[in-house]
């Protein structure tokens, strides 16, 4: 395909985000709904909370199980046809799941979780459609603006799929936790709906992005060399796995932390919702500072927020909430700091034909630390107690500030003992 001028393809990323953020509305509003649905069905067709705990668990597991497949399917057709087909599988897993609810079937109810999961990875992958074709003084930006669209939805999803849809779904008969997933159906296939009309062109495609005819782009093993031997990707790896470890291990275990302490689930409501405020809402903001002052000192900051937001936690007992309220904050924006600036370090790291393989690594290392995260937060409440909980998550939050100054050191020893050094 031709290369467009400048001006036209400022015109294209233009359309290419209007695009991404209008899909990914009703596509985020999906994915929470699902999630805020799974646990409630999972124990009431299985009869044990555990069980119930497992299907909510799904949705991870799923997307980490997608990321590399999608990343792929992307680097060999595009991320128009890439992202309709992730929308379409989450679709498929919401029916299953829908039928899962009607029948009692339980392990058709895990099977359409991890399917839903997919539409979580989907909503990962197109922030790099976001910057496909930006700038390299832009990419920031356009992740940040489309991580902060995605707030709308993300924070809809759970009221209208526990709301309104429940409620639907007995005025006609079906049982209630079956509107959840049908709405579902209809949001993530409006998302495929839109990609497939509006997407175009391919931002990847004429970014280079997409191989020659006939050429295969690089497998699992080749993807792992490329990110292991760039100092800039495997910091940006080390940003997002710190903040989404954090993030998931402390947020998971903070609402029966407070319960202990008698909160109402009112407060417990607004601890949460402050926390989500500080993940989404200022990641415009967090995108231009990574484009004007560079994405390594946006992340080494973020490390820092990490660590001072999981400290105020861990010394706030549960019967006080204002820590947590200032700990929970931090440790969102944090987490924005390390997907938003790592996402835009990574893709300015690697040449457009390798780089969606290695973001689809990136996001699969990512998504599993997470539910790792999520899955041992509650063992180590249960050993050590809430604090160590959080005074060892805020200490692996650290991770990016300490490989900032590592790669700086490095960089001083390297220019000290060149020829022109000092």
């Amino acid at each position: 395909m031709e290369q467009p001028s400048g001006s036209e393809r400022a015109t294209v990323q233009r359309r290419t985000l209007v695009a991404l953020v209008v899909a990914i509305l009703p596509a985020g509003a999906a994915m929470s709904a699902g999630y805020s649905s799974a646990a409630v069905l999972g124990e009431d067709i299985s009869g044990s909370a555990w069980l119930g705990g497992m299907a909510a668990a799904a949705m991870t597991t799923g997307a980490a199980l997608s990321a590399v497949p999608l990343a792929r399917l992307m680097a060999v057709r595009g991320r128009r046809p890439g992202l309709a087909v992730g929308y379409l599988v989450a679709c498929t897993g919401s029916g299953a799941a829908a039928v899962a609810a009607l029948l009692g079937w339980y392990p058709l109810l895990v099977l359409g979780i991890l399917g839903i999961g997919t539409g979580n990875a989907t909503n990962l992958a197109a922030r790099y459609a976001a910057a496909d074709l930006a700038d390299d003084d832009s990419r920031g930006k356009a992740i940040g603006g489309l991580v902060w669209a995605s707030t709308f939805g993300t924070v809809l999803g759970p009221a209208i799929g526990l709301g309104p849809a429940p409620r639907a779904a007995d005025l006609v008969g079906l049982p209630p936790l079956v509107g959840p997933y049908l709405l579902c159906v209809v949001l993530f296939g409006g998302a495929a709906l839109l990609i497939w009309r509006h997407l175009i062109p391919d931002p990847l495609i004429l970014a280079r992005g997409v191989g020659a005819p006939g050429e295969s782009p690089p497998n699992l093993r080749a993807s792992t060399r490329l990110l292991a031997c760039s100092p800039h990707g495997r910091l940006a790896v080390i940003g997002m796995v710190a903040g989404h470890i954090v993030m998931v291990g402390v947020m998971t275990m903070t609402p029966l932390h407070m319960r202990d302490g008698n909160h109402d689930l009112q407060v417990i409501g607004l601890v949460i919702s402050l926390h989500v405020i500080g993940m989404y809402a200022f990641s415009p903001v967090v995108g231009w500072f990574a484009d004007h002052l560079g994405s390594r000192p946006v992340l080494a900051g973020g490390g820092v927020m990490l660590f001072i937001g999981a400290e105020l936690t861990s010394h706030t007992d549960p019967e006080h909430s204002i820590g947590i309220y200032a700990g929970l904050f931090l440790i969102g924006l944090g987490w924005s700091c390390g997907i938003v600036a790592g996402s835009a370090l990574l893709t300015g790291s690697f040449p457009p034909e390798s780089r969606v393989q290695v973001q689809g690594l990136a996001d699969l290392v990512m998504t599993a630390s997470g539910a790792a995260a999520g899955l041992a937060s509650g063992l180590v409440v249960t050993w050590a107690g809430f604090g160590s909980l959080s005074h060892w998550s805020g200490v692996l939050g650290l991770a990016p500030t300490v490989a900032v100054l590592l790669l700086s050191l490095d960089r001083s020893r390297r220019v000290a003992s060149s020829p022109g050094g000092n």
